[in-house]
């Protein structure tokens, strides 16, 4: 096998065991909190700690890579992935658990904004011989991507309940070091031209914002006046405007602020935000009320779950076929309405008795929704910027989407506890699905009014990515168009 499909192979793991990992922990969260004797907030930050990591790193990853070596950082990544997966499978309590699933984030970060730059890289070239296999292999990329989403909640299931929770980490082990070993002996080493040195005050003050944010709505359960919770959303507001202060004073920054003039770029954030912080933060809920509430097992919740992500995967495929400029506005404002009114139609028939099948109508309409959005965020993501900046812009729509997900589980976890201390599980567990359809409809409608087919000067790629993303939304990406003067 030759030197570029031997990267395929390393890449298309590599994306497997990240996208996997960010939906197979959900189904596990009971057992974990078992286990441990865990509250509900040591929950969310298992979710969150990861989900943070990603998002601070996307963008600092891609930068390191061009300037050190891909396939050194990709190799570095994935190393740091496996070695954190295996931590997580040793954690002793909650907070162990949070801090070496933190450490896969950031290992993650490294592993996603690096896959693409690689891909691209090896499989360059004009003959028509070569596109063909360039086109396979993305085609490769994103069904294996694409299909990590649906099969995270049912391996998780299973290795769960045939095993224990802790093989859902200890899995990554064998694969990770497989993909390290392949990576340096098949890959070829690559650097960006014109690489920059990262940003790090730059990322110093994104992550303290994004830590301090998140903790202060995890911990505002308890009271919005408490001391702790004023001083981190205080200090998050604080580092957010040292944030802001320092791109705009830095000559290569992490975040070109020049970017929000354009309507449609800030439509395309409030969209991967908001699509993060309706559905997939109700994904923690979903499964403790299918584990708690109705006695499932972790496997049976999985395969229920498989109604869910099917209809999402199903329908971010005839979405793709469908995406582009002039529709971007209304596959995406018309997605958020499917999530809302799905999303709101579980909220109205949830009960503690009659079956999970009341659920499965809103199940299907919000995933269906959820595809259509996904695949037409590529548009947004990197279709209103000049190619120079399509990096930049693709890392941060990605960064969104995290930051909506952290975001999301510790606000919806905050209205969830209290609504449950008063009128017990389900009655809490309907008030945030009530939430989480407001925060779809209304993300939707500000897509709408910000989404506009003038804006997009570039055509948007269709080809599908991590998690649903198309890979234009992968860092890396359009950084190694960027470099090699190549699309993707």
């Amino acid at each position: 096998m030759t030197q570029r499909w031997w990267t395929l192979v390393a890449v298309v793991a590599g994306v497997f065991m990240l996208v996997v990992d960010i939906t197979i922990v959900n189904v596990a969260l009971p057992e974990i909190g078992d286990d441990f004797d865990a509250s509900l907030s040591g929950l969310q930050w298992v979710v969150n700690a990861y989900a943070l990591a990603l998002a601070a790193g996307l963008v600092t990853g891609g930068s390191l890579a061009d300037l050190w070596g891909r396939r050194r950082m990709y190799a570095v990544g994935v190393g740091l992935f496996t070695a954190c997966s295996l931590l997580c499978g040793l954690a002793t309590g909650p907070l162990f658990l949070a801090l070496a699933r933190a450490g896969q984030g950031i290992g993650g970060a490294i592993l996603w904004a690096t896959s693409l730059a690689l891909l691209s890289e090896a499989f360059a070239g004009g003959d028509g011989a070569r596109r063909r296999e360039r086109g396979m292999a993305f085609g490769v990329y994103g069904a294996v991507a694409g299909g990590s989403v649906a099969a995270g909640p049912l391996l998780g299931g299973l290795l769960t309940s045939g095993l224990n929770w802790r093989w859902i980490f200890f899995v990554n082990v064998p694969v990770g070091l497989a993909v390290v070993a392949v990576t340096l002996a098949k890959v070829a080493e690559s650097r960006g031209p014109a690489a920059v040195r990262p940003d790090w005050a730059g990322f110093a003050a994104f992550g303290g914002t994004l830590v301090l944010l998140v903790y202060g709505l995890t911990e505002s359960s308890g009271g919005w006046g408490r001391p702790s919770v004023v001083g981190c959303l205080v200090g998050a507001a604080v580092l957010c405007a040292a944030f802001v202060a320092v791109e705009a004073r830095r000559r290569e920054p992490m975040l070109d602020l020049r970017l929000f003039r354009t309507p449609t770029f800030t439509g395309g954030l409030v969209a991967a935000f908001g699509l993060s912080a309706s559905i997939y933060s109700l994904f923690t809920f979903l499964v403790l009320y299918f584990q708690d509430e109705l006695g499932f097992s972790p496997a049976e919740t999985g395969v229920r779950f498989l109604a869910l992500t099917a209809a999402m995967f199903a329908a971010s495929t005839v979405a793709g076929r469908l995406a582009g400029a002039g529709s971007a506005r209304w596959l995406i404002g018309g997605g958020f309405g499917l999530v809302g009114v799905g999303v709101l139609l579980m909220g109205g028939l949830v009960e503690t008795e009659g079956g999970w099948t009341r659920l499965l109508p809103g199940m299907l309409v919000a995933g269906a929704g959820s595809g259509m959005v996904t695949v037409s965020l590529a548009a947004t993501a990197v279709g209103v910027v000049r190619p120079a900046q399509a990096g930049m812009a693709s890392g941060i729509n990605a960064t969104a989407r995290q930051i909506g997900l952290a975001t999301g589980i510790a606000t919806l976890g905050s209205v969830f506890a209290a609504r449950t201390a008063d009128g017990g599980f389900v009655d809490g567990f309907r008030v945030i699905l009530w939430v989480g359809g407001g925060v779809a409809l209304a993300a939707g409608a500000a897509s709408v009014l910000l989404i506009r087919a003038r804006d997009f000067v570039q055509a948007p790629p269709r080809q599908p990515g991590p998690a649903g993303a198309s890979a234009a939304e992968t860092p890396g990406a359009a950084r190694a168009t960027d470099s090699a003067g190549r699309g993707a």
